[in-house]
């Protein structure tokens, strides 16, 4: 198959659709992605790709196209632009782009606009498009404190529909959302759950030997409003005095200096901030925790999605603590994988962990439940499989040609 690929963010920005489309070329296939110019979670463009240089690159045999974009920066207004700036550029640059391809696939992530061009390119070239949806709008931007009684709301909803009726087929990373697709889109077919899978460096995570008495817990991802770290930080100011309890955060984001500030407000020396680190990195952290840690906030649209972090975590053989509503609390608990509160009830939370703390003859019961849930639902062998056969049937049904891999 040749595919082309839509997404704001690509390599060297860590996100899933990276190993997705590394996996593709593995097995065969021809794939191009149209994307941005790194600048997440730091928001300021990477000066290797200022100054109009690596607009085209290879990378592990995807061939990466790159548009240009204004950099998310700080706050809402900057946000904006780095969104609309994408969205313009990019489906300019579609216009040029050599349409060769069997079907066009946009991994949907924050916007929902970086569908436009994989929408241009579908009118002109009659080829399928996908649209792999990992975040609702206009749920996303409302969570974010925007009411749904606005006339922005308004718009993004009118929007939002249209982008989303014009793709042949929906693929969801949640079971969730196709509710929404139904009660607020009004989209009643063409929804496909496909949840995504964790790298295979998370597969092989080792157990360390000799463990001392501490308890450590350990927050990987994105430190941005939705993720509710805040509630981390409270549930272990309300354990303080329990000195065998850490708290690793690993990670970066828009709110990561607000919660470092609450950290030093409340004077706790429980709290560690390891910052950033690439994905090759990671596995020492995970390796380290005794449980991981998932909190989103109390929205009923957030609700609706599983973290891409919880396949990692659960690929690792790891306990979950969560605070945490919806998709992932009904995983955590059908997983019997660990123990999970109400989002941002941080002292239910904090009664969550002594609890865990107290009971570790459970610790490796969760653990293997985890691992088993994973192997059953997440595994990338079976993932790989599935998108495969859906991209060659919707191809099939496309254009009736046979298609070659």
């Amino acid at each position: 198959m040749k595919v082309l690929v839509i997404c704001q963010y690509f390599f060297p920005e860590q996100f899933r659709v990276n190993d997705i489309c590394f996996e593709l070329v593995k097995e065969g296939n021809e794939v191009t992605v149209l994307t941005g110019l790194p600048n997440y979670p730091s928001g300021i463009v990477d000066k290797k790709y200022k100054g109009f240089r690596h607009r085209n690159e290879q990378i592990n045999g995807v061939k990466v196209i790159r548009s240009s974009l204004i950099g998310r920066g700080k706050g809402v207004k900057k946000l904006a632009l780095n969104y609309a700036s994408f969205a313009l550029t990019s489906t300019f640059k579609a216009l040029f782009l050599k349409k060769d391809f069997d079907l066009i696939l946009v991994y949907q992530l924050s916007p929902v606009t970086m569908a436009l061009p994989g929408i241009l390119l579908k009118k002109i070239t009659k080829k399928p498009l996908i649209l792999y949806c990992h975040d609702l709008w206009p749920e996303s931007i409302a969570s974010a404190g925007i009411s749904s009684n606005s006339k922005l709301y308004s718009i993004l909803l009118k929007l939002s529909k249209w982008i989303y009726k014009n793709a042949d087929k929906i693929f969801t990373s949640s079971k969730l959302f196709e509710e929404y697709f139904k009660n607020t889109l009004d989209i009643h077919d063409k929804i496909v759950h496909l949840p995504v899978y964790a790298e295979a460096l998370f597969e092989n995570i080792k157990e360390v030997e000799n463990r001392d008495d501490t308890i450590n817990l350990v927050f990987a991802g994105n430190i941005g409003e939705m993720q509710s770290v805040e509630t981390i930080i409270y549930a272990a100011n309300e354990i303080k005095e329990e000195q065998n309890i850490r708290f690793h955060i690993v990670g970066d984001g828009s709110s990561r200096k607000k919660c470092e500030e609450l950290v030093d407000s409340l004077s706790l020396n429980n709290v560690i901030f390891h910052g950033q680190h690439p994905i090759t990195e990671m596995p020492k952290f995970y390796e380290m925790a005794d449980a991981f840690l998932v909190t989103l906030k109390a929205n009923k649209a957030i609700s609706y999605t599983l973290p891409n972090k919880v396949q990692s975590y659960m690929a690792a053989g790891k306990p979950i603590l969560g605070s945490i509503d919806g998709e992932t609390n009904i995983v955590i608990n059908e997983a019997n994988c660990g123990l999970c509160s109400s989002a941002e009830d941080y002292q239910e939370f904090a009664l969550s962990i002594k609890k865990f703390a107290t009971d570790k003859d459970n610790h490796h019961v969760y653990g293997e439940n985890a691992r088993r849930y994973y192997d059953n639902n997440f595994s990338k062998k079976v993932y790989m499989e599935n998108i495969n056969n859906l991209l060659e049937k919707t191809i099939l049904e496309g254009d009736g040609k046979i298609v070659q891999r």
